[in-house]
C-alpha cells in the first residue's frame, strides 16, 4: 500500500516522455477541435437569432412582427445547417491530417511505439 502511494507521487514528478501514441491523441484533438469550437459558436449564434426572431415576433421586445418572422427563419436555417456545417468542417480536417494519422497508426500497429 505504501509503495503504491511513494510510486503515484514519484511519477508525478519525473519527467514525461511523449510516446507514439500521445502524439495521435494530440493530432486526433488537432482534428476535431476546430469542428466542435465551430459547431458551438454557430449553433449558440444561431439560437440566439431565433430567440431574438421569436421576441420580434412576438411583440416582447418591439412591435415588429414581420422583421421578427424573417429573422426567425434565419435563425431556424442556421440551426438546421449547423450539423451538415460541423461535418463538412470535420471532413476537410480529417481529409487534410489523413496522411499523418495513418503514418503514426502504422508505426504504433508495428510496434514502434
Amino acid at each position: 500500500m505504501e509503495n503504491n502511494y511513494v510510486q503515484k507521487i514519484k511519477n508525478q514528478y519525473t519527467a514525461k516522455q511523449t510516446t507514439k501514441i500521445d502524439q495521435l491523441k494530440k493530432l486526433d484533438k488537432k482534428v476535431k477541435k476546430p469542428a466542435r469550437v465551430f459547431a458551438y459558436v454557430f449553433g449558440t449564434i444561431g439560437a440566439l437569432v431565433l430567440g431574438g426572431g421569436m421576441c420580434l415576433a412576438m411583440k416582447v421586445i418591439g412591435d415588429m412582427m414581420i422583421a421578427g418572422i424573417g429573422i426567425g427563419l434565419v435563425g431556424i436555417g442556421m440551426v438546421s445547417c449547423n450539423y451538415s456545417m460541423y461535418k463538412a468542417v470535420l471532413d476537410s480536417r480529417k481529409h487534410k491530417y489523413a496522411n499523418e494519422i495513418f503514418a503514426l497508426t502504422n508505426e504504433i500497429e508495428n510496434g514502434n511505439i
